[in-house]
């Protein structure tokens, strides 16, 4: 069936439709030996769809993995200076994912990674305002730091949403917190602790949506039942 060069791209865990509009622009995307264009259809079971000269074939099995991301590892496919991926974690798992978002090199905890991009695409959108849920150990806590984080609407003149903040476990001038945020800007939370003059010690997402991490072990992985990719959905 023919579908958008967009769509084809995408449902086969290439890249999100976004990403594949600029790989059709550049020119690195043809369809029977020709460059193809903005709009034009193909059928992946019947055309020769190719990116950078690779064929791309039709839609595989869609896998989405629940990673339990340790500190020390960036959050990319590969690193030019060398540095332990996510991908490294999971070469096991048998079929090529991607990392849905970001956690930062000094971050830990519940990442997704997924060969659909359909799914990545609707997961990082921000109009789906998908909650995440992180523990944040900090120093330099005084009374009303809680309320004074859930209380910011701007980050360096960047406007972001109201967070909300619960105290889990207090022991002088550090704390153990609770940040939930709808959005995912760059180093948000730690951001926002900066803010507020707490030092975050570590920090460790551990719900994404209706995902919680539970007991998985740090560096392991686990696939998504298919109830749970329909929740996410």
């Amino acid at each position: 069936m023919e579908e958008r060069l967009q769509k084809v791209l995408s449902a086969a865990g290439i890249c999100s439709r976004r990403a594949a509009e600029d790989y059709i622009t550049a020119g690195r995307v043809t369809v029977n030996g020709v460059p193809a264009k903005l709009g034009e259809k193909a059928d992946p079971e019947r055309d020769d769809v190719r990116l950078d000269g690779k064929r791309i074939g039709a839609r595989g099995e869609s896998v989405c993995l629940l990673l339990n991301k340790p500190r020390g590892y960036v959050t990319t496919l590969s690193d030019e200076k060398g540095r332990k991926t996510v991908a490294d974690l999971v070469r096991d798992c048998g079929v090529r994912v991607y990392p849905v978002g970001r956690l930062d090199l000094d971050s830990e905890g519940l990442l997704l990674l997924t060969n659909d991009g359909a799914l990545a695409q609707s997961l990082t959108h921000p109009s789906q305002e998908r909650e995440k849920e992180y523990h944040v150990w900090v120093s330099g806590y005084a009374e009303g730091a809680a309320e004074r984080l859930e209380a910011l609407r701007e980050l360096e003149e960047e406007p972001i949403r109201a967070a909300r903040v619960k105290v889990l476990e207090r022991h002088g001038e550090t704390a153990r917190l609770s940040v939930v945020i709808h959005e995912g800007k760059n180093r948000q939370v730690r951001r926002m602790c900066r803010a507020c003059g707490l030092r975050v010690e570590r920090l460790r997402r551990v719900r994404e949506h209706t995902l919680t991490l539970g007991s998985l072990p740090p560096g392991k992985w686990r696939r998504l039942t298919a109830s749970e990719v329909e929740a996410l959905r």
